[in-house]
């Protein structure tokens, strides 16, 4: 068995760009109510401290792992953050692999594992996914920034002869 994965890849938390814009956007607001705000209000420096604060928490949340993607040994390994649990996926099962996008809505929110309605999903950016589905017909949708090398992973590791 190999030690060294087929495909590898991070998902950050903060590094959404439509996320980005609405932090960035956040950040300006309070900005300029502080300034408009400077002398005249009392509370004024507390637009100042919340945008600092949504600033610092975006640059922080740049680069936050949200989960990593790993193919090796006939198997799709998606390892969440901090206290989430390791899920792994047996190729052997998967019937359908297919690179789709993720959901027709612009603005998605990041998750890790979320079963709804007869499927499994995985987060945090980008448009694109992964679609794998079992002999059960549970689907399991893997949002990637890389989806070419991702589903020709997958497709490679499925080929492999067993041991």
């Amino acid at each position: 068995m190999t030690t060294e994965p087929v495909f590898s890849e991070k998902q950050y938390l903060g590094r959404d760009y439509n996320r980005i814009s609405i932090r960035v956007v956040m950040i300006l607001f309070c900005v300029a109510a502080y300034y408009i705000t400077e002398g005249r209000e009392r509370n004024g420096d507390l637009f100042l401290i919340v945008g600092a604060g949504i600033f610092v928490a975006s640059i922080v949340m740049l680069f936050m792992v949200h989960y990593r993607t790993s193919v090796k040994n006939k198997s799709v390994i998606l390892n969440g953050l901090w206290t989430t649990k390791l899920i792994k996926i047996d190729l052997n099962s998967i019937v359908k692999v297919e690179r789709k996008a993720y959901s027709p809505y612009i603005i998605n929110n990041p998750v890790y594992n979320l079963h709804q309605k007869g499927k499994i999903r995985f987060y945090a950016s980008g448009k694109d996914a992964i679609s794998l589905t079992d002999r059960d017909g549970l689907e399991y949708i893997i949002g990637t920034q890389c989806p070419v090398e991702l589903e020709d992973a997958i497709r490679s590791e499925m080929r492999k002869p067993e041991n």
